[in-house]
């Protein structure tokens, strides 16, 4: 088993059939200690000193470099033309606590029945698609203001 505490490369300059990957969850890219297994069968036991991106080399050998990879998962895609709906929709599904991730013109939310009855009463034209999901992440800064506000961050 190779252990891994941090990524080697940020990307592989290796020609794709050079690299082996390591395909993961989502989730998996949010935990530090956690074990994996390479399409070639090699396992891997991860204690990461920081979090790894989804591309990166995480082991190299004199024959190929191992690429950890984010698995594809169901979303909606929210068409968003105007800064007005997006918006209003960032907002209402904002309002649900579920993650989003924003891209030119469109809104990606991950599948869930309350968010789909959301969709259809308000009529948002929306596909379903398989996409590798990166939502928006809070900065720590703002992530610690909103989970201990002072009399200053109060509304």
């Amino acid at each position: 088993m190779q252990a891994v505490r941090k990524m080697v490369a940020e990307h592989s300059l290796r020609p794709e059939s050079e690299q082996v990957r390591l395909e993961v969850e989502r989730y998996r890219f949010l935990k530090r200690r956690w074990q994996g297994v390479a399409a070639d069968g090699t396992e891997f036991d991860f204690d990461l000193e920081s979090r790894l991106k989804t591309g990166c080399v995480i082991y190299q050998t004199d024959a190929a470099d191992y690429v950890i990879v984010q698995k594809t998962e169901p979303v909606y895609q929210i068409a968003t033309p105007t800064m007005e709906l997006a918006a209003l929709v960032g907002w209402k599904i904002g309002n649900l606590h579920f993650p989003v991730q924003i891209v030119d013109g469109f809104l990606r939310v991950t599948v869930h029945p309350i968010v789909k009855g959301m969709i259809e009463r308000e009529e948002w034209p929306h596909e379903e698609l398989n996409v590798v999901f990166q939502p928006l992440r809070l900065p720590p800064e703002v992530a610690a203001a909103v989970a201990n506000p002072t009399p200053e961050t109060k509304p």
